[in-house]
């Protein structure tokens, strides 16, 4: 007969805390096991008052005693394996079981599992992403670790509610949760916990954004502006243009953007995001660009990065960030209103094809949009001849 007592031991001092503990008896034998949690006698009594007990530590209590709910479960799961197992085992197995759980599936060690497996499998990006989701949970749990299986509907209710509060966007909020809730299923998965949805009262959509897509004649007069002895907005202002030029084509795709992938008078790359090939045919305008600045030494085409034996990467994010800060100030100086960033010129980019006649079929083919967009369903793929031509006519406007 197996038993699992849940222990309150004082702090050694009245206004210290004490610890919540698990005593497991088997056999005549016992093992206690720490629950993390540190709790006042009042508090784990259900006595405190609201001087003993101030708001700060009411969200901390609560979580303690949902964690102490669902380590007594998980503590009843492994008696019954082992106890079916037909395996002779001590109160100590059960101690190491449920401490080797607590380790391996800790949200913060699992994630960081997760995201250096992402990164040997060749997926930077999204091992960024989870890095990301991480540090901001991490900020919000004041670097407190939980159990992935102890994450509850009113903690990530409240983690969003602190997002919020901290300007996070909707979007922004939706997509660190749909991270979070992909590694807890992959973790249920991996590890046979009872999936309890705790996402469901968390917003996890996607709302429209405000569109984007400048005026053309902003974009000529981004274009025309006298930068020669401001650098840093001359060349923010070209990257902006080039990525115009090459149908919206996203910053990342131009930062690796190689020299052997311009053959022929044409460039074709493989958009980052969902791996499809896309091919561009090379312009004047996109050649007066790329001769303005020194030859590049290493394999990429343009001028972004320019080093060799460097974290590629880091140079790419920091780089895109330093031109989106300028774009700022070249909005200021075309007099424009509306936040410029270079994601804008992709949708500017289709903008223009739009007003400009363009039939959607080839503005979707020319961005490079996958098979699930309305119009890439019902339209079969176009000849690369007429996007080109499509392109050549939004550029000759500028």
């Amino acid at each position: 007969m197996t038993s699992i007592k849940v222990k309150f031991r004082p702090g050694c001092r009245a206004e210290h805390p004490g610890s919540i503990v698990y005593m497991i008896s088997h056999l005549g034998r016992s093992r206690t096991v720490s629950s993390g949690y540190r709790l006042y006698a009042c508090e784990w009594n259900d006595t405190a008052s609201a001087g003993r007990s101030p708001n700060q530590r009411e969200q901390y209590v609560t979580e303690a005693k949902e964690s102490v709910h669902h380590d007594l479960e998980h503590l009843r799961r492994i008696i019954d394996r082992l106890t079916h197992s037909s395996v002779p085992f001590s109160a100590d197995d059960v101690a190491a079981e449920f401490m080797r759980f607590s380790r391996l599936y800790s949200l913060f060690t699992y994630m960081d599992r997760q995201i250096s497996t992402l990164r040997g499998r060749g997926k930077p990006r999204t091992a960024e992403i989870y890095r990301t989701t991480l540090n901001s949970f991490r900020r919000f749990r004041n670097d407190n670790d939980v159990r992935i299986d102890c994450l509850t509907p009113d903690m990530l209710s409240r983690y969003e509610t602190s997002m919020r509060l901290n300007g996070i966007t909707c979007n922004t909020s939706s997509f660190y949760m749909r991270v979070l809730r992909a590694v807890y299923n992959r973790a249920a998965e991996e590890a046979g916990f009872d999936n309890r949805h705790p996402f469901r009262h968390v917003y996890t959509g996607i709302d429209k954004t405000v569109k984007r897509a400048l005026p053309i004649q902003t974009i000529s007069r981004i274009r025309a502006l006298s930068l020669a002895r401001h650098p840093k907005l001359d060349f923010a202002r070209d990257m902006f243009m080039m990525s115009f030029f090459l149908r919206g084509m996203s910053f990342v795709d131009m930062a690796f953007l190689r020299k052997s992938d311009l053959d022929g008078g044409r460039v074709t790359y493989r958009r980052r995001k969902t791996g499809q090939q896309l091919t561009v045919g090379w312009t004047r305008e996109m050649q007066a660009i790329v001769d303005k600045y020194p030859c590049n030494p290493t394999q990429y085409l343009l001028p972004i990065i320019t080093r060799k034996d460097i974290d590629e990467r880091q140079v790419y994010r920091n780089i895109s960030s330093s031109i989106n800060s300028s774009l700022k100030k070249l909005a200021a100086l075309v007099d424009s209103s509306q936040r410029l960033t270079m994601y804008c010129a992709r949708h500017s980019w289709a903008s223009a094809a739009r007003i400009k006649g363009v039939p959607l079929s080839i503005i979707s083919e020319g961005m490079g949009h996958n098979s699930e967009t309305t119009t890439r369903i019902y339209l079969a793929s176009l000849d690369t001849s007429a996007i080109d031509s499509a392109n050549s006519l939004i550029i000759d406007s500028v």
